[in-house]
């Protein structure tokens, strides 16, 4: 199972952050990625910068057939679309697609001269992340920590609940 987390808190040139983010799932589609299941859309302050605009974010179960390269590459590709900027860390963005969890393993890879990790290394400090997955995956459990998502959300500060 892969889940991807998507957020958008800047219009772009094809509408708001809601627009942003079902287009980017609709070009996943165009791409051969199919979805499987699709979280509400949830609504947080911008992280660190509570200051900067807010952001719409969801989680999606995916399943394609791409080995995991490609697959970052498509998903670079859709947020650059979406006219993503790759200024600052955690500066507002039109489009941001991270991969939550692949199939389970824990990895670090590079691409394009930039670093990931998998799983997602705070998602477990994000409640933009942690209550749209237990939406659409109640039962999962962090591959690392091996906690399962109620826990993970229970270990919260209670701001974040």
């Amino acid at each position: 199972m892969i889940f991807l987390g998507l957020g958008s808190n800047l219009h772009s040139n094809f509408g708001d952050r809601f627009k942003n983010l079902n287009l980017a799932i609709s070009l996943l589609d165009s791409y051969g990625i199919k979805i499987l299941r699709k979280s509400s859309f949830y609504e947080t302050p911008s992280y660190p910068d509570e200051s900067k605009p807010k952001y719409i974010n969801i989680v999606v179960l995916i399943e394609t057939k791409l080995p995991l390269i490609d697959l970052m590459s498509v998903l670079i590709f859709i947020e650059e679309k979406l006219e993503r900027k790759r200024n600052k860390k955690n500066d507002p963005r039109t489009c941001d697609i991270d991969i939550l969890d692949y199939f389970k393993k824990v990895m670090n890879f590079e691409y394009n001269n930039m670093n990931f990790v998998i799983p997602h290394q705070k998602m477990n400090l994000r409640n933009f992340v942690l209550f749209p997955l237990k939406e659409i995956c109640p039962d999962w459990i962090h591959p690392v920590s091996n906690k399962k998502i109620d826990v993970l959300i229970d270990e919260l500060k209670d701001q974040e609940k």
